[in-house]
């Protein structure tokens, strides 16, 4: 065995704060930090993985903020393996839920250490025995109950436990005896990356060994670049970082994948602190022939990956990417007859026109679980009954700069007087209108349904010819 090295140095414990949706998790760390996070997050969950520095008793703590939603259950993964311990958040007027499970799973493979948070306890219904008992149903040995895994009740609202929750992390922290050798390159964790529209590659890692400097050279197994800007959790330039730090580096020439090991320097890579066998479910799946195709955009490459994961088992993913919605991806929906998913991007103005005149769905929204709505529900509507309707062009009439008369076939869904429609030519928008009347054996008719010919009156300065699809908006 080789000797101790004595320049070793202390290092602040990196935590992981984890459990179930809207146990309390980042109600904690905002009474930790002071901060009011919670109310700026869409949805009212934390959906991207945050590093924080906190400091209790002139003792410094690293915190993982880990999303909740159980899309982002690899990202959860990935941040109890980047972690030295954790805090299993347990709220005390719900229980044992199922990303609780999850999280116990990750906790005992990745072995880390790991503390109970009883949240929540101001609630009316809290039930503290109960919880103690259903974590030892679960396999989660408390201490003053035949175990050794420390517990604390606590109120985020009140701040009651909190400080004696605290010292616990220090506490462990100090018997896991964490140093780092100053006198080596950086190395730790990519805990996410995203495509900043001003800075470019933008990656947020969590130093574990070494000092990191600015101009440092830096790699991980898919990306590789100098550090030209250096920044603190706070978003403040720095000369150089220490561990346990968060990091926001600028730099390099592509973009990570979260969870991959960085080094900085002539320093090796190795898979000391990757987990890859952390996988937490595939988007892969047998697909229903009618499923739609979809562009996904999201704002960082871990919330991409939860996108992925959450529709990947509703629609077949043509294209994935980082960053906003653009004219390319508009064009690209274009050719492909998909539509375009976005969460937490911006639709530039030149992909919304391009869209619009082409009859591209694009949705976005900052609440990821909308966005699984919002696809079920446009499944469901195609499965059920089209809302509108279509008519194949046969034959065309008369005609005056805005209407015109011509007659068709009803091909799908239904259509109806005073309608919007839209007129498509060898699947191009050509333009819109409405439906001023409808003919159906000679008669004047509200509305016609599917195989069933009939005349149309048209409100639109656009001619329309034969074989054009006149299509009724929903």
């Amino acid at each position: 065995m080789a000797p101790a090295k004595d320049n070793l140095e202390p290092r602040p414990p990196i935590v992981a704060v984890v459990g179930h949706v809207d146990h309390g998790k980042t109600a904690f760390l905002d009474y930790v930090r002071k901060t009011s996070v919670v109310e700026s997050e869409a949805g009212g969950i934390t959906q991207s993985i945050g590093a924080y520095e906190a400091e209790h008793k002139g003792k410094k703590i690293t915190f993982i903020d880990t999303p909740g939603h159980e899309a982002f259950s690899k990202m959860r993964a990935r941040g109890a393996s980047a972690a030295d311990l954790a805090i299993l958040v347990v709220a005390a007027d719900e229980g044992i839920k199922q990303q609780t499970r999850e999280t116990l799973e990750i906790l005992k493979t990745t072995q880390t250490p790991f503390v109970v948070a009883i949240t929540k306890v101001d609630k009316e219904n809290a039930n503290i025995e109960k919880i103690k008992s259903d974590l030892m149903n679960e396999g989660v040995l408390l201490e003053g109950l035949g175990g050794d895994i420390s517990w604390q009740a606590i109120s985020s609202k009140t701040g009651a436990g909190i400080s004696e929750l605290l010292d616990l992390v220090l506490l462990m922290g100090e018997v896991a005896e964490l140093k780092y050798d100053p006198d080596k390159g950086a190395a730790g964790f990519v805990i996410e990356s995203q495509m900043d529209a001003r800075r470019g590659i933008v990656a947020h890692l969590i130093i574990k060994e070494g000092v990191l400097e600015q101009g440092d050279d830096i790699k991980t197994p898919s990306a590789s670049g100098k550090v030209k800007i250096l920044e603190n959790f706070l978003g403040k330039p720095v000369r150089e970082l220490r561990p346990s730090s968060p990091a926001l580096v600028i730099g390099l020439g592509s973009m990570p994948k979260g969870g991959e090991e960085f080094v900085s320097g002539d320093g090796e890579l190795s898979a000391v602190f990757v987990h890859p066998e952390i996988t937490a479910g595939d988007e892969a799946g047998v697909r229903d022939p009618e499923t739609p195709k979809a562009i996904l955009k999201a704002d960082t490459n871990g919330s991409l990956e939860a996108l992925k994961k959450l529709l990947g088992g509703e629609v077949e993913i043509v294209e994935s990417s980082v960053g906003d919605v653009v004219n390319n991806d508009a064009q690209f929906a274009k050719s492909t007859g998909a539509i375009i998913i976005g969460f937490m991007v911006k639709v530039k103005k030149s992909a919304a026109n391009l869209a619009e005149v082409h009859g591209i769905k694009i949705f976005t929204s900052k609440i990821i679980y909308e966005l699984l709505d919002f696809i079920k529900k446009s499944k469901a509507e195609e499965k059920h009954g089209f809302a509108g309707g279509e008519l194949e062009v046969l034959a065309t009439f008369s005609a005056t700069p805005s209407k015109q008369t011509v007659g068709g076939r009803v091909i799908k869904g239904v259509l109806k007087v005073g309608a919007a429609l839209e007129i498509e030519r060898e699947k191009e928008l050509v333009g819109k209108g409405r439906v001023k009347s409808l003919e159906c054996n000679k008669t004047n008719v509200s509305e016609v349904s599917t195989d069933q010919e009939c005349g149309l009156v048209a409100e639109t300065p656009v001619p329309i010819q034969i074989g054009d699809l006149l299509k009724i908006i929903r």
